[in-house]
């Protein structure tokens, strides 16, 4: 006589809602607490004593400039100066001449019209007459000129009703869980510019305000999107043992490789402009928090993948592991192409450069800011790959698969005939199991 299966969390990750929650291992899913519990007590000291308390503000500069916000209310255009045949690139005088009259509603000289010369060369601004334009007031800069130039658009109201639009359209299609969704969204981005940001900039250790930060995101926003079920507890420990593997992974081969963090103008900016900032500390956590992302979406579909799995008529833990893992390759082999296009996408502009000049390829690919990239990418992939196996093992021995003889969710035996659908060489997948 077999006893009664234990009563376990219900799952609800988007696979069903009618059939009963699957059967867990009381004696596994207590040492999967038992592992959770002081992981989310050292993220919580962690938080505790990194929190900056006090970030040091930049040293004032003479003459720095001040930001100035309006609108064009007028352009005048006349006819270009002549320029001595390769003197200037054309990029650089590319664009018509004249000045633009723009009345300033906030900043230096606000309820003022004043006047600034069109920007002109690659990437300058377009300007109409009603364009909303951001300014930079620099007093001095040219004896009898205003002192206003032109930089930019502004951007933030069609940016807002971008945002709105984006989170109508999770809202409608995911309801309560892609309210959920959002909520731990402003979760990842509070946690960013409240703690990861400002501890940095305090002199905190990169790489320890990013494993902090990451466990921290990971916890909430897990638990809030996915609920506080045993396989949700799972994907966490999933990710959390995949960070660690990917952090360790890329504090390796930073040093192998020698690279120093300074890979471009934005961080040779910041190691002059705040010196306190470890750099190569900063790449290293620029790894962790962005494999962050890819790594939760994975072992969270991989935890509910085995909780579905284990509804059928898969008897054993070893069946189980096989049959989750045959739907996490295909899984992986998208997440590893995105891994690659995403970091492919940022560098496009190097790769045209690298196309065009006639530098050798092996010297472009080693050089400071590739090596970067490509080790972000690659350590990247190896944490997604080896989450699968991680993932898929814990959740398996999370789950006690169900009796040969028991019934199905939809009142079929378990030994009953062979469904339709398969996976990957006859085994169920999770969107079956209903």
């Amino acid at each position: 006589m077999t006893a009664p299966p234990e009563p376990a969390p219900a799952l609800d990750a988007g696979h069903t809602h009618s059939a009963p929650p699957p059967p867990t291992s009381e004696r596994t899913r207590k040492a999967v607490i038992a592992i959770l519990v002081p992981a989310m007590i050292a993220t919580l000291i962690g938080l505790i004593v990194l929190w900056p308390r006090q970030v040091p503000a930049p040293p004032p500069a003479d003459g720095e400039p001040e930001r100035a916000y309006g609108q064009v209310v007028q352009i005048v255009e006349y006819e270009c100066p002549p320029i001595p045949e390769g003197q200037l690139p054309e990029a650089l005088t590319r664009g018509p001449c004249g000045v633009a009259n723009v009345r300033i509603d906030k900043g230096p000289g606000a309820g003022q019209t004043v006047e600034a010369e069109l920007p002109r060369g690659s990437g300058a601004p377009q300007l109409d007459v009603g364009d909303k334009v951001v300014l930079l007031r620099l007093e001095g800069a040219v004896e009898g000129a205003s002192g206003y130039t032109i930089i930019d658009h502004q951007r933030g109201r069609p940016m807002l009703w971008m945002l709105a639009l984006a989170a109508a359209v999770i809202i409608a299609f995911g309801r309560w869980r892609g309210v959920s969704a959002l909520a731990g969204l402003a979760v990842s981005f509070a946690a960013l510019l409240f703690f990861v940001i400002p501890a940095i900039l305090a002199g905190e250790s990169p790489l320890a305000v990013a494993i902090v930060g990451s466990a921290a995101i990971m916890f909430v926003v897990l638990y809030l999107t996915h609920g506080v079920t045993v396989h949700t507890s799972v994907a966490i420990l999933g990710t959390l043992l995949s960070l660690v593997l990917t952090g360790a992974l890329a504090a390796v081969f930073t040093v192998l490789t020698e690279l120093t963090g300074i890979g471009n103008e934005e961080s040779a900016y910041l190691a002059v402009s705040h010196g306190n900032v470890d750099m190569r500390g900063l790449l290293l956590a620029g790894i962790i928090i962005g494999s962050l992302g890819v790594l939760d979406d994975v072992t969270v579909t991989q935890a509910s993948t085995v909780a579905e799995l284990a509804r059928t008529r898969i008897s054993s833990r070893l069946q189980l592991y096989r049959a989750a893992t045959r739907i996490g390759r295909a899984h992986v082999a998208s997440a590893v192409n995105t891994i690659v296009l995403a970091y492919a996408g940022t560098s496009l502009p190097l790769m045209l450069l690298i196309a065009a000049g006639n530098q050798d390829v092996v010297e472009v690919l080693t050089s400071q800011y590739l090596a970067q990239e490509i080790v972000r990418s690659a350590v990247g992939t190896i944490g997604l790959v080896a989450s699968v196996p991680i993932t898929t093992a814990l959740a398996a021995l999370v789950a006690r698969p169900a009796p040969p003889d028991s019934p199905e969710p939809d009142g079929r035996a378990a030994n009953a005939p062979a469904r339709a659908a398969t996976v990957d060489g006859g085994m169920p997948g999770p969107h079956h199991a209903h």
